[in-house]
């Protein structure tokens, strides 16, 4: 999903990522991505919890075979790299700071914050890929330099697999597996 209309959260939704997450989930906004089997795989979130508390993540990776890969790929160094190559590159530290810019923009949009605390270590550092991913899942190639790369790397894993390829069973049975 490219565009700002994401979807509404349905019920079924709800509970999908709430068996996802392995708790109820918290500040939901929309089903911003969906997994080719239908899934949900990334939320938008309120910048603010419903007690008030500032929630910076607009962008959450729900689906649990998507968090369990990304995690893998975090385990191996891949951030640190990423980091690396920030600090030498000024092309792509400047796409990663106007992807920094953008996130802030539209956070703002819906509830400012008054700080420019962003998620995943943006813009100067790489914190969190699943914050990267959920960002180009949600908002689409070219948005975030980082999140493209760990799609690209997720795809020579093989993803979308098992419960993430298309077909794969009704929704009732994605909760538990993906």
């Amino acid at each position: 999903m490219n565009s700002t209309d994401f979807e509404p959260v349905t019920e079924a939704d709800k509970a999908i990522i709430a068996e996802q997450l392995g708790r109820p989930p918290r500040a939901l906004r929309a089903v911003a991505a969906r997994c080719p089997s239908g899934h949900p795989s990334v939320v938008q979130t309120s910048p603010r919890l419903e007690d008030g508390t500032p929630f910076p993540t607009l962008y959450y990776l729900t689906c649990s075979n998507l968090t369990s890969l990304v995690g893998g790929l975090e385990a191996r160094g891949v951030m640190r790299e990423m980091t690396e190559r920030l600090e030498q590159d000024p092309e792509l530290a400047a796409a990663y700071e106007h992807a920094h810019t953008q996130y802030l923009a539209e956070r703002d949009a819906i509830d400012p914050l008054g700080h420019e605390v962003s998620a995943g270590g943006m813009p100067r550092r790489v914190k969190c890929l699943h914050v990267h991913l959920a960002h180009t899942l949600a908002r689409g190639a070219g948005v975030n330099p980082f999140g493209d790369e760990t799609l690209e790397l997720l795809a020579e894993l093989g993803w979308p697999n098992g419960p993430c390829a298309a077909g794969h069973a009704d929704a009732d049975d994605q909760g538990a597996q993906g």
